[in-house]
């Protein structure tokens, strides 16, 4: 189940860089595309529980049933919700954080009581950001030159493990991969996984569920005897040879626990991680620490994927959502009669309008359609889909508010109680 109110979240590899600093740097980069960089702006809405922040409205907004706007300097180009923390990427690359700072997520300072409520400039990143990633405790931004810079912490089942290096949180933005061009982020629950521009894949942070892809089950639990270094520094995931020949991905995306990734000349999904309720799209209920080939996305080409604690969502070429894992309250938004978990994509024939988005909360699922309509479904307790009861949602419910009025939303995202929206007049 999502986490509950208050503090609590949703939950041998050769360094390949180090934290190093300015002088560093590569001396010489090129500007970078990957096709999942937003480049629509509009204004960030949010709707759920607020009690630490994360609704960006203020010390007297702690919850809102119906989406209410946020107040931005300037245009958004992304906005995306962690575990219980939010960041916003402006038109002009400049991001903007606010809610929990336990941990140094926020990137700010927020010793002045009240200041974590409300947006506040991250600071020291010295690069133009294009695109960010949240998880529970972190947060992680992407250059236009490749760059990745990282802030938080990761944790684990036992705790706080720190970022870098152990015990020791990151309260201000930090490169990484110094070495490596990077053309994608992505964030899980408390990991962080890059794409290289040579169709690499480097991961860190929290490995027990087997979500890092390169650590051995028996150093999944804070490194084993190699130590924390071990899986809080940077490291190449290793896939088996082909024909002699280094396989190449060309996209990656994450769930709470689990990771996804894309063959680039086949469009075969790999995946690793938990698959306790078949969300790795796996039939059986052992998790994986190593990259494994997924069957059951064969034949399709998949533009995008997401996945919460328990369960995925994926998108097709041609606009079509599936679901798969748990259904437990209505995250697979197939009817009331499926609760229970499935193991392979299952189209959702509820969603009639060819849709261009989907993202997924701990236990909520979400679909925009090419006329900018977002569907939610799922766990109903946290107003994450406007609703005004906090029924279960079972199947595709159009959001609704006044906010929402002759706007077209362009993306959304969710964390463990909240969700944020991205909106553009008709």
């Amino acid at each position: 189940m999502p986490a509950p109110r208050g503090r609590k979240r949703g939950s041998t590899a050769t360094p390949v860089a180090n934290k190093g600093g300015a002088d560093s740097q590569p001396a010489k980069r090129t500007k970078i595309y990957h096709r999942s960089h937003q480049k629509l702006s509009g204004t960030v809405l949010a709707c759920g529980e607020g009690d630490v922040g994360q609704l960006g409205m203020g010390e007297n907004i702690l919850d809102r049933t119906k989406p209410g706007k946020v107040a931005l300097p300037s245009p958004v180009i992304q906005a995306v919700a962690g575990g219980m923390h939010t960041v916003c990427l402006l038109e002009n690359g400049e991001i903007y954080t606010f809610g929990c700072n336990d941990d140094g997520a926020l990137g700010h300072d927020t010793s002045e009581d009240g200041s974590e409520m409300s947006p506040a400039k991250v600071e020291n990143l010295g690069a133009k950001i294009i695109m960010v990633s949240a998880g529970d405790s972190h947060t992680a931004a992407l250059a236009d030159d490749g760059r990745v810079y990282i802030w938080g912490a990761f944790r684990d089942a036992n705790g706080m493990m720190g970022m870098l290096a152990a015990g020791k949180t990151e309260n201000t933005p930090v490169p990484i991969l110094e070495d490596k061009t990077i053309v994608k982020i992505a964030s899980g629950g408390d990991f962080l996984v890059c794409l290289s521009d040579a169709g690499e894949i480097f991961t860190l942070g929290c490995a027990e569920q087997g979500q890092l892809g390169r650590v051995a089950e028996c150093f999944s639990q804070r490194g084993g005897r190699k130590g924390l270094d071990l899986i809080l520094l940077p490291g190449e995931v290793h896939f088996k040879k082909s024909k002699g020949s280094k396989r190449k991905f060309s996209d990656i995306w994450v769930s709470t626990y689990s990771t996804y990734a894309q063959v680039a000349d086949t469009n075969e999904i790999y995946a690793w991680g938990l698959n306790n309720y078949y969300q790795l799209g796996i039939n059986d209920l052992s998790n994986r620490f190593v990259p494994t080939r997924v069957p059951s996305f064969d034949g399709k080409e998949w533009l995008s994927i997401s996945g919460g604690q328990h369960h995925l969502v994926a998108l097709d070429s041609e606009g079509k959502v599936y679901t798969l894992g748990r259904g437990t309250y209505g995250q697979l938004g197939l009817g009331e009669d499926v609760k229970a978990e499935i193991a392979k994509p299952t189209v959702n024939e509820k969603l009639n309008n060819k849709c261009v988005c989907i993202a997924t909360g701990s236990a909520v699922s979400f679909a925009i359609d090419e006329q900018g309509i977002c569907y939610g479904w799922g766990m109903g307790t946290s107003k994450q889909l406007a609703q005004t009861e906090d029924d279960d949602c079972f199947e595709p419910t159009i959001l609704q508010g006044k906010q929402l009025e002759n706007k077209k939303t362009i993306a959304v995202s969710s964390g463990g109680q909240h969700t944020v929206l991205l909106v553009t007049d008709k």
